[in-house]
């Protein structure tokens, strides 16, 4: 094996619960850049079964909601968890870290739950037949979020999984390797398959990559694990929408 496979085998048990990888044993030093690969699959997961639901004759709802749970299942609700968590805290003020550690979910957790998964699910409806493609983008561009937030922001938690992440760490070119290559596959397959307007439709998911972490960083005056999470569904809804707004505008 790689040496960096053990690495990968450790993103891929943190970030799902899939069995694990074979191989070397997992190690769990820098997983975070590993991420946008594990988003490949989750996303190539939702896609496919996206395509057999169709092909089965369900209802676009349906497979709307299919496609979201299987994420949330894949995931463990780990980032879903993050979006909770990050919501609570930004409407605590100055005990935002107080709220975001409370196991408890108050409304404004609750209500951004809510509204990721509902801009998720309308721009899946929006979408249509164009959804497994630009699920696998949202998958990616979601985990490319955190390592930008990593980089340029400092932990809210020290000694917490949010700096363990930015402790291990490298330099940002280094991080965003695997990333670079898997998103320049993508890019190469999309062009082959949906041309100029497929291309420009899962790029497009670079925006809200950008600016959420941004946001919420410069919101909460850091990052921690619980706002990496927050990233990854934020900028999966916002790419899902910049997908079909693209496709509409060059149809």
């Amino acid at each position: 094996m790689p040496p960096w496979w053990p690495d990968l085998a450790g993103s891929w048990i943190f970030y799902t619960v899939l069995p694990p990888l074979p191989g070397p044993p997992a190690q769990f030093g820098r997983i975070a850049r590993f991420a946008p690969l594990v988003g490949l699959t989750v996303g190539g997961g939702q896609a496919a079964l996206w395509l057999l639901g169709a092909a089965l004759g369900l209802p676009v709802a349906s497979l709307a909601a299919l496609v979201l749970a299987l994420g949330v299942w894949v995931t463990g609700g780990l980032h879903l968890d993050g979006v909770i968590d990050t919501a609570d805290g930004l409407a605590a003020g100055p005990r935002r870290l107080e709220a975001m550690a409370d196991s408890r979910i108050g409304a404004s957790g609750l209500m951004g739950a809510l509204l990721v998964l509902l801009l998720k699910g309308g721009a899946l409806l929006a979408l249509a037949s164009l959804a497994p493609a630009a699920l696998v983008w949202s998958a990616v561009w979601g985990r490319v979020a955190p390592l930008l937030a990593i980089d340029r922001f400092p932990s809210l938690r020290p000694q917490g999984s949010g700096d363990h992440h930015r402790q291990q760490r490298r330099s940002l070119g280094r991080e965003l390797l695997p990333a670079a290559v898997l998103l320049g596959w993508l890019a190469g397959l999309a062009l082959v398959q949906g041309g100029t307007t497929g291309l420009a439709a899962g790029l497009a998911g670079v925006v809200p990559c950008l600016l959420v972490p941004w946001q919420l960083g410069r919101r909460l005056g850091g990052h921690s694990g619980d706002s990496y999470g927050a990233c990854v569904e934020w900028t999966e809804a916002f790419s899902l929408w910049l997908a079909w707004l693209v496709q509409l505008g060059w149809g």
